[in-house]
């Protein structure tokens, strides 16, 4: 895709504050560490629209980016977060689940496992919650340039099977760092919201 506007919006926490301008949505979902803020920055080609950080968890609220003026990415606070308090981790929980379940925009979630492990025991609740309310899903298997070429597929099939993906579901490689999966990750939003036409060729 061949961006040429990202700015970041607004950190949200409650549905009032949402962008009313009806643009789709696609909400991105992982481990505090999986590389969410990293995967939106080589989307879009810019170092530092999402702030990276090595502190888990700092993101606490839904944080809005527009790009291109089309469609909205909007990155949720990481699950398994161990220095969060347990009433904080429930409020995160209740703001997902209410910005999932009654969000009309939203019309795609990526859930972002890291691809040199095996799924966590969050990463497998994620899913199946995910699964359970029928939302439109793609997984994201992040940090692929960590594990050599010669061992990622091995490590795709482990991801596959514990999280039950089958032929008919969406995977994605992704290397932030190399720039792995991002034409596939641009032409499965582009399908699921229209943005773009299908001219994400740079």
């Amino acid at each position: 895709m061949k961006v040429t506007k990202s700015e970041f919006i607004i950190s949200a926490v409650r549905p009032e504050q949402y962008p009313a301008d009806g643009l789709p949505e696609v909400a991105l979902a992982g481990r505090s560490n999986v590389g969410k803020s990293s995967l939106i920055n080589r989307m879009i080609n810019r170092k530092n629209l999402a702030r990276t950080s090595s502190t888990p968890g700092k993101t606490q609220q839904l944080n809005y980016y527009l790009i291109n003026d089309e469609l909205y990415f909007v990155d949720f606070p990481g699950y398994g977060f161990a220095k969060v308090s347990k009433s904080l981790r429930q409020a995160f929980g209740d703001m997902i689940e209410t910005y999932l379940t009654r969000r009309e925009p939203l019309k795609l979630v990526l859930q972002m496992v890291d691809l040199r492990h095996p799924p966590s025991k969050d990463d497998l609740m994620m899913h199946e919650w995910l699964k359970h309310y029928n939302l439109p899903l793609c997984v994201v298997g992040t940090k692929a340039d960590k594990i050599p070429r010669t061992r990622r597929d091995k490590h795709i099939k482990v991801i596959k099977q514990e999280l039950g993906i089958g032929p008919g579901d969406l995977f994605i490689p992704f290397s932030s760092e190399e720039g792995l999966g991002r034409e596939e990750l641009w032409e499965v939003i582009s399908r699921y919201t229209g943005a773009g036409q299908g001219l994400y060729k740079e």
